[in-house]
């Protein structure tokens, strides 16, 4: 039963693009625009906004890719839907890897 799981995954992740090299100084000027919902340095100020730093790079990109192609629904998804669009690859590369390195 593990094996057709593992051929399952192991597809996954050879089907996976590879990640655009990111630039955690862009990404940290690109972050200015977040810091009103995600807080300054990733820590949200307010209870219903996730806090971003210390947040797995691979999660980020993934969750502002979907953002961006309005796959990623309920809750305050429409905002982000907004903040996603223009965002290129670059830029969500970026912006994931700057709040991955944050604690």
């Amino acid at each position: 039963m593990m094996r057709p799981l593992m051929a399952v995954l192991g597809a996954v992740v050879l089907a996976t693009p590879p990640a655009v090299a990111a630039d955690i100084d862009v990404g940290r000027q690109r972050a200015a625009q977040c810091s009103s919902c995600h807080g300054v340095n990733g820590r949200s100020p307010v209870p219903n906004y996730p806090n971003l730093a210390g947040q797995n790079a691979l999660y980020i990109q993934y969750a502002l890719e979907l953002y961006r192609e309005e796959a990623r629904t309920g809750g305050l998804a429409g905002l982000m839907h907004v903040q996603a669009a223009p965002l290129s690859d670059e830029d969500i590369a970026n912006l994931a890897a700057y709040f991955g390195s944050l604690d």
